[in-house]
């Protein structure tokens, strides 16, 4: 049924695209000297079919789709790292403010306000830095600064939503696994932990989102080729007067969300059991 909605998705963009090229004129509209709507000539705006066909353009050694396809791949690649890593941060994070309600006071908010950093200012910021570590010997490679950027992004949602889970279990549920002699470590596996899921599963998906969205813009940011995002740049510099290269390599980075949230939802999948929030009287797999 996910499947369906997305291309479902997919689709509608497509309609909606082909008529803004049918019903707004080739150069816009302005009023009073100021563009309201933009250009929708094949310059600016191409037909989807353009941007279909084009990836069995030539390019290089190859086409448009086997660049789009190995660029697109490196690029996962690294986004599935940094949700990884944000996912491992923001769990770690929200286990200690559940565990410290003090914590939670004076970290909170800078958690939140962490957000409010522009990646474009801290992208130049993290590569720097990161040429003067060096781990296990090994110099700081340029790829790590990408995840460590996606997963500053990633972490976000993890956090407040792990939290907001840790915290959902009714008080009788943790006084009855008090009255059990279960101490924290205990509470925390075997009731905050499954009570979490709900919460958790929404954070990942956003998660997700947000690591491609990361890796991109770091990739841009630090100019590290190899990946999708450095590949759109190419092909909005090679775009004189058809931009059917540089939507489809757009599009292309759409679809690596689309990819990450879909094993997101295969981890979804394996935690069903817990994926109803305490009371609502679904079942628990018992």
């Amino acid at each position: 049924m996910r499947a369906a909605y997305t291309i479902g998705a997919f689709a509608l963009v497509a309609v909606i695209w082909e008529l803004v090229k049918v019903l707004v004129p080739a150069d816009g509209v302005s009023i009073a000297g100021t563009r309201v709507l933009p250009r929708t000539g094949d310059g600016a705006l191409p037909h989807v079919w353009a941007v279909v066909t084009v990836l069995g353009e030539a390019d290089g050694t190859g086409t448009v789709g086997t660049t789009l396809l190995r660029t697109g791949t490196f690029t996962l690649g690294l986004s599935l790292l940094a949700l990884l890593l944000g996912t491992i941060v923001g769990v770690v994070l929200a286990v200690a403010m559940q565990r410290f309600g003090w914590l939670e006071r004076g970290l909170l908010p800078y958690v939140v306000l962490s957000q409010t950093v522009p990646l474009i200012a801290l992208a130049p910021l993290v590569a720097g830095w990161g040429g003067r570590l060096a781990i296990g010997g090994q110099p700081w490679q340029p790829w790590m600064s990408i995840v460590v950027i996606a997963a500053y992004l990633a972490f976000f949602p993890v956090a407040i939503g792990m939290l907001r889970g840790l915290q959902s279990p009714p008080a009788a549920s943790v006084e009855l696994m008090r009255s059990c002699s279960a101490g924290w470590w205990a509470t925390l596996t075997r009731l905050r932990f499954p009570a979490a899921v709900p919460s958790l599963m929404p954070a990942l998906r956003l998660a997700a989102a947000a690591a491609v969205i990361g890796a991109v813009v770091a990739e841009i940011s630090t100019g590290t080729a190899g990946g999708i995002g450095r590949q759109i740049i190419v092909f909005s510099q090679q775009a004189t007067g058809d931009a059917a290269r540089l939507y489809a390599a757009v599009l292309a980075a759409a679809l690596l969300g689309v990819v990450l949230t879909g094993l997101v939802a295969l981890v979804e999948l394996a935690l069903r059991r817990y994926s109803h929030p305490p009371g609502t009287g679904a079942s628990t797999g018992r």
